[in-house]
């Protein structure tokens, strides 16, 4: 891809990020239902069980986006929580050892699976931005009873600030 077909992808995304800050304006903890947050975000990639009779509903915006949610319902059917889970804090919370589907609940759908069958692991990427304008990927290396191994953060090598101009 082009420099210029690369600014214009990301260009297109920032409706995107402004659409989801006004969704969150609409909701409020405590108050909202869980049919407000549908009606904001719409369907869930996935629901959570949580224990208390609580349930998380995920909502990525990977690989297209930076973000991932995760809107928790209370037991009483309202609201109780809205984080957006792609940042550094939630990523220290994955370490070595710790089970693929634990990871998944943490940080949502990755933006990308790549398998690396002589090492027998598999690479997980999402994109998140480190600060405006500087977009990352964290990675997550799972062995092949799917446990992390390891994790990596590096700059997000498809994102036009890293590509190095128009040459590519």
């Amino acid at each position: 891809m082009g420099f210029f077909a690369a600014l214009l992808a990301l260009l297109a995304l920032l409706p995107l990020a402004g659409c989801d800050q006004r969704r969150i304006e609409k909701l409020e903890e405590g108050v909202s239902t869980e049919a407000d947050v549908r009606a904001q975000f719409g369907a869930p990639e996935n629901v959570w069980d949580e224990p208390g009779g609580a349930r998380t509903l995920e909502y990525n915006r990977n690989p297209a986006g930076h973000q991932n949610y995760m809107i928790t319902i209370g037991p009483d059917g309202r609201m109780s929580a809205l984080r957006q889970v792609l940042n550094p804090t939630t990523f220290a919370r994955v370490q070595p050892g710790m089970a693929m589907e634990q990871v998944r609940r943490l940080l949502g759908k990755p933006a990308k699976k790549t398998p690396y069958a002589l090492k027998g692991e598999e690479a997980w990427d999402w994109r998140w931005m480190q600060s405006p304008g500087t977009s990352m990927v964290f990675t997550v290396w799972f062995d092949k009873d799917w446990h992390v191994v390891r994790t990596t953060t590096e700059p997000d090598p498809e994102a036009p600030e890293n590509r190095g101009g128009p040459s590519r």
